[in-house]
């Protein structure tokens, strides 16, 4: 039986449902602008794991008001293994056993299920997790304050997982090998098998010169920041390979001061200028010298090092006989806003400068 409403209260309903029906519609924009809205980086957070600060190749990101870091970073400085395979990370730890998967809110914790808050999820090539809820499940105290952005976990086995090292490690195509005439040379290795990026390490006579390398995973380039002196030099380089394993290795090489000084100027586009996705470098340097050219459009530097990867354009090309060099810089599917640009130049004689800028999207 239909029962019509009471007589002078038809409006007054429909005004109500239609302003429900408007909140309604607002709230359900606004859930799906936050849904649709990407991970952004945490602001300036700072990991403190047992009294030492950690250093992640990939920055902290933050979700639903949860930090998420790189899987191995905080497992290994908590004293746990971890096996990663197909999206399921499964660790063992202080006697405890813990396994999660990428995209999937359920995880286990000595067997027993747990659901998180939201999911570990992949960014580039890193799998990233929950901070708060490894560091508890490796039995670890977790403080946030929120004044200064710090994390500061204390527990877990009171020491660090040791990863193994591997003596089969090796560099390839080292230059320079032997001696050459400058005192600015251009230093290259290549890796026998792929590296952790965020874990490489170089130094030259014991200076870190990290900050000023570029690299991927198969291998580095950098130019001193420093004039050597003449004499024999030494190059060490360590960090983990791709597999886990640690590695200290290097090499030896001697300079001479006969040949002159690189130089890289007249650079066009100048620094900081607006560019495309699409646009030609142009410079002087020495004659006849051999130009790298690497084109980053995304956020991807972390302690100095320009990792290449997705993004990424990298080009070579040779100076004229009046030292004037040109190259076509793509960077086809970049949305960032700024384009970080560094260039060396090796000349014939083997003296090597370098530079590095940003241009604005």
């Amino acid at each position: 039986m239909f029962i019509a409403p009471f007589a002078g209260t038809n409006g007054a309903m429909n005004s109500t449902i239609a302003r429900r029906t408007a909140v309604a519609a607002v709230a359900s924009a606004a859930l799906c602008a936050t849904l649709a809205t990407p991970p952004v980086l945490a602001r300036d957070v700072t990991v403190v794991v047992n009294g030492s600060q950690l250093q992640f190749d990939q920055p902290p990101i933050e979700r639903a008001g949860r930090v998420f870091v790189p899987l191995r970073g905080v497992f290994e400085r908590l004293g746990a293994s971890v096996v990663y395979q197909n999206g399921e990370i499964n660790a063992t730890g202080n006697g405890r056993s813990i396994s999660l998967h990428v995209g999937s809110t359920q995880a286990s914790v000595n067997g027993q299920t747990q659901y998180l808050d939201v999911a570990p999820f992949i960014v580039g090539s890193r799998t990233l997790v929950p901070l708060r809820f490894v560091a508890q499940a490796l039995g670890a105290a977790v403080d946030w304050n929120n004044s200064d952005a710090t994390v500061t976990i204390t527990g877990g086995s009171g020491a660090s997982y040791v990863p193994p090292s591997n003596p089969s490690f090796h560099l390839v195509n080292v230059r320079p090998s032997g001696s050459v005439r400058t005192l600015d040379p251009a230093i290259h290795a290549g890796f026998s098998e792929g590296v952790r990026q965020g874990t490489l390490r170089v130094s030259i006579d014991g200076r870190e010169v990290t900050g000023d390398v570029y690299s991927n995973a198969n291998g580095f380039d950098v130019t001193p920041p420093f004039q050597l002196a003449a004499g024999t030099h030494r190059v060490n380089v360590s960090g983990m390979t791709q597999a886990g394993a640690q590695f200290s290795t290097g090499w030896s090489f001697a300079t001479g001061g006969a040949a002159g000084a690189n130089y890289l100027r007249n650079i066009i586009p100048a620094p900081n200028a607006r560019v495309g996705s699409n646009f030609n470098l142009s410079g002087r340097t020495l004659p006849g010298s051999q130009v790298k050219i690497v084109a980053n459009g995304e956020a991807s530097a972390l302690g100095g090092i320009l990792q290449i990867g997705t993004g990424t354009y990298q080009t070579s090309t040779q100076a004229d006989g009046n030292g004037v060099f040109n190259a076509n810089i793509v960077l086809s599917g970049v949305s960032g806003t700024l384009v970080r640009v560094l260039i060396q130049s090796t000349a014939p004689d083997g003296s090597s400068t370098e530079r590095s800028f940003t241009y604005a999207m």
